[in-house]
């Protein structure tokens, strides 16, 4: 099996003055090592979420609180203070980054990468963007709504050298769907394991990170083993070598949108608070 068009002609990640650039390969399009990137996974089938919005199929355009998650994945990055993001695509992609182009209007510099093998497991999704990283970034998932506070954090967390951060929810009484939430086990700041299946977990993954690319090489190496990569294995790699960090949300609000349930709780849960923010303000 190929590996994704950046890793391809033996292609590996090389550190340079404490960031990394492509070499064999596609070099890293970006030389402003002082401007934050985030990156959004929006590359997926999301076939769960198909049917319950009347304006459309495509789970990153659907509305929740009156706004695609997409678009809120992209405000979020705003607020964690990234000035360009990387929108990574690969199911029905142009009809994705037109709509895109049309709805966002921030001040975020947008680019598209395509992952061409959208079948295979998410990590394969960040691998694509690669080429368009130079530096520390912001990973989040555009099926997840996720609340200011938690932006706040990340905005003000450098991740461990070579590792990555991952923010953690820790009020397991307020998770919606816990069968469908991806465990973790967290000591002392560190994860120690990672799995939807694990038993003796403490706190719950998010969905956020704030990224090397360390966390690059490792799924790099599980995906040249075996052709394709989840995240979670990516985590489970810089665990081992205790680099992946965690970091408590507190009492942050967070929602993976999967399902018509999901997308209805975190509707009701955005349209409250948003309407408190709004009496403030």
């Amino acid at each position: 099996m190929p590996l994704p068009e950046p890793l391809r002609n033996g292609s590996s990640l090389k550190k340079q003055n404490g960031h990394r650039t492509m070499v064999n390969g596609t070099r890293s399009l970006f030389d402003d090592r002082f401007v934050r990137t985030g990156v959004v996974l929006a590359a997926g089938f999301g076939s769960r979420l198909a049917g319950t919005s009347d304006s459309t199929d495509l789970k990153p355009l659907t509305p929740v609180a009156g706004k695609p998650l997409i678009i809120r994945s992209l405000e979020s990055l705003e607020q964690a203070g990234c000035s360009r993001a990387v929108v990574v695509l690969g199911y029905c992609s142009d009809i994705h980054r037109a709509a895109i182009n049309a709805l966002y209007h921030g001040p975020l510099a947008l680019h598209f990468a395509v992952n061409e093998r959208f079948d295979l497991s998410n990590g394969v999704s960040l691998l694509a963007a690669a080429p368009y990283l130079n530096g520390d970034f912001v990973l989040m998932m555009a099926d997840h709504a996720v609340g200011g506070e938690v932006m706040d954090l990340v905005r003000n967390h450098e991740p461990p050298a070579d590792g990555a951060t991952l923010l953690v929810d820790y009020k397991l009484d307020t998770i919606f769907d816990m069968d469908d939430a991806t465990k973790v086990y967290a000591d002392a700041g560190r994860v120690k394991a990672i799995g939807k299946e694990l038993v003796g977990y403490n706190c719950i993954d998010t969905g956020v990170f704030v990224c090397t690319f360390g966390l690059m090489d490792a799924l790099h190496t599980v995906y040249r083993e075996r052709g394709d990569v989840s995240l979670t294995e990516g985590i489970q790699h810089l665990a081992r070598r205790q680099r992946m960090h965690s970091l408590d949300i507190g009492d942050g609000f967070w929602q993976d949108i999967d399902t018509p349930d999901m997308l209805a709780h975190a509707d009701r849960a955005l349209c409250v608070s948003e309407a408190l923010l709004s009496e403030v303000a």
